[in-house]
């Protein structure tokens, strides 16, 4: 109930400043000014990512040789058998001998519990929990259940079809030694890139969020963890009591409740944790429903607490804020348009064409900052990268807006439920880079 008080709260703001800005001003300074605070927050990013690596290259960080901390890594499985003993067998090469592994089954129907208890059975590195059913579901109780019998100075999160290079950890561990970093994320890329087309805009989009949390490691904004590759300390997972068993975006409710606690989350882009795109177009709009969901849920329910921290830094308070604008950003044009639109059927005045406009300038903003991404980070020359960022962009906006909305519908007027959407392992050709 809270949440959607609060999100109906923010729609109704919303559409009242609308319609008061449109009957006092021309929306030609809504354009501008949309523009001009988007393109500010870019360039102030660019410029500090600059600074920070002309910083590096003369003051490399020192590392120290003795720091080798032990890491609990955990693996929650559900029906995982096609992909789950692969990605076992790739963590046990990690080049960083003073770990464990923990492969969790959570109430699979196939071979998943016989296949983790071979495992088991076969290394010494390898324990395994079996959950039965008609426990919690959910992929945070699982990992909550997990921390009970890990005895980690840290945990190492990965997803079931995870693959990474032997130094992996050792990577990771470069900035984890600081006292007030709390966790870290890895760079997630695909296996698969280049399957369907589905696969291939999912790498582009993998490239560009390396890109943004690039940008936001270096303005010490609000670093985000994705679930797969984050490493978090045990001190800063009992600062906020564990993962939130009702969240279903274990990931995202878990940076938040960090940055409010004062955490720094740190991105490591040396560090690559591959794993498999999505390869079926139902199963895609399921997954993003669930990502969509969760982030605009979490929000809702910890936006009191991003305000009233007395912990959290004034530029991670700040990148919160400006994130969260990509949840209203559509709900906002929609309304922008259909409220012109209402006005020109009626004869009254309206600004139709600096609506379309509006849509259009927030289109080739983002898919500029697509196309440096792709060129920086993915490697593609200038023709190609302007060409996969216009297609990336529209397969963003065909998947973005429309589930954005649904999402805010079915906040309003729907049940909150613990759908997972669980996305289907072992269906993918790989063709990334080899690990």
């Amino acid at each position: 109930m809270k949440e959607r008080i609060t999100l109906l709260l923010i729609i109704v703001a919303l559409l009242v400043f609308l319609i008061a800005f449109q009957n006092y001003f021309d929306t030609f300074w809504a354009f501008a000014f949309l523009l001009i605070f988007l393109a500010v927050y870019m360039l102030y990013s660019y410029f500090t990512t600059k600074h920070r690596r002309r910083k590096l290259r003369k003051n490399p960080p020192e590392i120290n040789p003795n720091y080798k901390p032990f890491i609990s890594i955990m693996i929650p499985a559900h029906n995982e058998a096609e992909v789950i003993e692969q990605s076992a067998l790739n963590i046990l090469k990690l080049d960083y001998a003073n770990y464990e592994l923990i492969l969790i089954d959570d109430r699979s129907d196939d071979d998943t519990p016989k296949i983790i208890e071979k495992l088991a059975k076969e290394h010494k590195k390898i324990k395994f929990l079996i959950r039965p059913k008609g426990t919690f579901p959910g992929k945070s109780a699982v990992l909550n259940d997990a921390l009970k019998i890990a005895r980690g100075e840290a945990v190492l999160v990965f997803d079931a079809d995870a693959r990474v290079a032997p130094d992996f950890l050792n990577k990771m561990l470069i900035n984890f030694e600081s006292a007030n970093v709390g966790a870290i994320q890895a760079r997630k890329n695909l296996l698969n890139p280049k399957q369907n087309f589905l696969t291939r805009c999912q790498y582009n989009e993998h490239i560009f969020d390396t890109h943004v949390q690039i940008g936001r490691d270096s303005v010490k904004g609000a670093v985000e963890l994705r679930g797969n590759g984050e490493l978090i300390k045990r001190e800063a997972l009992e600062s906020i009591c564990g993962w939130n068993n009702e969240t279903i975006t274990d990931d995202l409710d878990m940076s938040t409740r960090l940055h409010i606690k004062g955490w720094d989350i740190r991105f490591c882009p040396d560090a690559t944790v591959f794993e498999e795109g999505v390869v079926d177009f139902g199963a895609l709009v399921r997954q993003r429903r669930r990502w969509v969901e969760g982030s605009i849920r979490r929000y809702l329910e910890l936006v009191g607490d991003v305000f009233s921290s007395k912990e959290i830094s004034i530029r991670v308070g700040f990148d919160l804020i400006a994130y969260i604008l990509q949840f209203i950003l559509p709900f906002w044009l929609v309304s922008e348009i259909i409220i012109q639109a209402f006005r020109f059927v009626k004869g009254n005045d309206h600004t139709v064409l600096a609506s379309v406009a509006l849509v259009i300038g927030v289109g080739i903003f983002f898919t500029t900052g697509i196309g440096y991404a792709l060129r920086k980070y993915g490697g593609y020359n200038i023709f190609k990268a302007f060409w996969e960022a216009i297609v990336t962009s529209l397969y963003m906006m065909f998947f973005w807006i429309p589930i954005v909305l649904f999402i805010i519908f079915k906040i309003l007027f729907t049940k909150k439920t613990m759908d997972w959407g669980k996305t289907v392992h072992g269906v993918c050709e790989p063709s990334g880079e080899a690990v």
